[in-house]
């Protein structure tokens, strides 16, 4: 049996960490992918060590689209408030 790398339990902490996007009304571009893939994506590949461009298009996302939101995440501060939540929420 294959081992989930985001639980909902956890998925439910981390949602309300992230921050909210809108897009815009004009020239809105492509829909952004949601996020839980995103993470998924992300988790699987710093557990794997997979290169950016070698990760599986099966997974639901390109490795460029995970390496964006991993910056744009980290640029926001979400790491570090996930790192603080997880010191409270199971100890």
């Amino acid at each position: 049996m294959k081992k989930e790398l985001l639980p909902d339990a956890l998925w439910e902490i981390i949602e309300a960490i992230l921050p909210p996007r809108t897009r815009r009304f004009q020239n809105p571009g492509r829909k952004r992918l949601d996020n839980r893939t995103v993470m998924q994506g992300i988790l699987f590949d710093l557990k794997t060590g997979i290169p950016w461009e070698d990760f599986p298009l099966e997974m639901g996302c390109s490795g460029m689209t995970l390496n964006h939101r991993l910056r744009e995440w980290q640029e926001s501060g979400v790491w570090k408030k996930i790192h603080e939540t997880r010191k409270y929420t199971y100890s």
